[in-house]
């Protein structure tokens, strides 16, 4: 904002200081008068724009503001951090002032060539003026024109034309550089502070004006990796399996469990199944070990029956059950389902196989029903089949035990007379509710169940 006593017409100009001093004015003074000019000068408000960040980066959005209203920065101060589809950047200040206006808030888009912030800066020092042009340079005397200008040496004058601002100069003072030895980078070759500092080797060369891009850094022929694009998290609605897992579960681990785990020599099992095999297929059935696994422990149930009950907690009571429903942990394409298989105490092996297929088959289509699932009273999982040693377990409410088997593995074992043997060996791990079973029922069970498997023979005595 700037005016000036400055008029066309002399007369008027004596004719408005006449009214105001009521005496007549010199007309030599008015000249000189015509010369006098006042100014305000303010502060610039200039607006900090996003740069291009480089890879084809149009649009980012805001993180973080290190900075708020009213805050004063200075150059290369950082003030928000701003992520892309491809990477994270740090913006920093180009300018010395203070921040009078935030664009946007955290997580808005911030779009490359509109403003970021404004900033009050410090000086008008923005443009180079040509000098003698300025309009507002008057003296404010006669003998100000007419003294003679001192001479000054080519050094001097040098370092009067270097654009710059006077934070930077009192820095080259301080740091005794020559502002004409320093490379500008600013516009109209003004010199910026980044400038000094890496001339002075404070900062890396590179600062003010990025280095290469590791993309035009890349020799031509050698291809270059795509950037990675970060995942984002979604969140989807547990319905079906995973629902129904969400809410057994949560009943599960109320129950206190006990662990017990074991290994079995399957040599001779391994032997009879291969016998078996074929004549099953002859029959329609796929003869598995699970089918050995569950007549097992029927067998052992009948033996043990606290393992075949469930706890009726109100009533501080024990209810055993008569039919052996072994449930079995089945993956399907709609997730882990754990149908059972009725009856087992009076099915053969043979029978026991031809349900499980039956409850597989339905499994993959999909069409188990609430029946196959109703009324399980003892479970068995075959880990072994996805891979794994040991396991630990959870028991289904409102059953008291189950049990899981491992991988099995050829390793040496110690023969009858001591003679080192190959042997088939798999891991079992149990667990049970400790409420109603204790450590050694749960042994018992386990060595019964080991034995029947280990000596396959045994199936033909009941």
């Amino acid at each position: 904002m700037a005016f000036c006593l400055r008029t066309h017409s002399g007369l008027f100009i004596r004719r408005i200081l006449s009214q105001k001093c009521g005496k007549p004015i010199d007309t030599h003074r008015i000249q000189h008068l015509r010369l006098l000019s006042t100014s305000l000068q303010l502060s610039k408000v200039v607006s900090f724009n996003l740069s291009d960040i480089g890879e084809g980066i149009r649009e980012v959005s805001v993180k973080e503001w290190f900075i708020k209203v009213g805050d004063t920065v200075e150059q290369f101060d950082n003030l928000c951090e701003v992520q892309s589809d491809k990477a994270s950047v740090t913006i920093t200040s180009r300018y010395d002032g203070k921040i009078v206006k935030i664009y946007h808030k955290i997580d808005d888009i911030a779009l490359v060539g509109q403003p970021l912030v404004d900033i009050d800066v410090q000086d008008d020092d923005e443009a180079p003026k040509e000098e003698g042009k300025d309009p507002e340079k008057h003296s404010d005397s006669s003998s100000d024109e007419d003294e003679p200008k001192k001479p000054t040496d080519n050094a001097e004058e040098e370092r009067k034309k270097v654009l710059t601002t006077p934070a930077v100069r009192r820095l080259a003072m301080e740091n005794k550089l020559d502002l004409t030895k320093v490379t500008p980078t600013g516009k109209y070759g003004r010199i910026l502070k980044g400038d000094v500092l890496e001339h002075l080797n404070l900062i890396p060369a590179g600062t003010v004006k990025p280095h290469p891009t590791l993309l035009q850094q890349k020799p031509q022929g050698i291809p270059i990796a795509p950037p990675k694009v970060l995942a984002e998290d979604r969140v989807e609605q547990l319905k079906g399996v995973r629902k129904a897992m969400l809410k057994s579960m949560t009943e599960a681990l109320k129950i206190p469990h006990f662990a017990y785990s074991d290994e079995i020599n399957m040599s001779k099992l391994m032997s009879v199944r291969e016998e078996l095999k074929a004549d099953a297929l002859e029959k329609g059935v796929k003869l598995t070990y699970m089918p050995f696994f569950i007549k097992a422990a029927s067998r052992a149930l009948t033996q043990y029956p606290i393992l075949n009950s469930s706890l009726d907690e109100p009533n501080e009571s024990v209810i055993y059950k008569a039919a052996h429903n072994i449930s079995v942990a089945m993956d399907t394409p709609q997730g882990l389902v754990v149908p059972n298989v009725k009856n087992c105490e009076q099915k053969s092996i043979i029978d026991i196989a031809k349900a499980l297929n039956e409850l597989q088959e339905k499994g993959q289509k999909g069409s188990l029903g609430p029946d196959d699932f109703a009324d399980g009273t003892f479970s068995l999982s075959n880990i072994g089949i996805i891979g794994g040693t040991y396991t630990h377990p959870c028991i289904m409410s409102p059953q008291v035990a189950i049990g899981a088997m491992g991988r099995t593995k050829l390793v040496p074992r110690f023969g009858a007379d001591g003679e080192i043997i190959k042997a088939f060996v798999m891991s079992v791990s149990w667990s049970a509710d400790h409420r109603v079973i204790d450590g050694v029922t749960m042994a018992r069970f386990s060595n019964l169940w080991k034995k029947y498997l280990e000596n396959p023979n045994l199936f033909l005595l009941d």
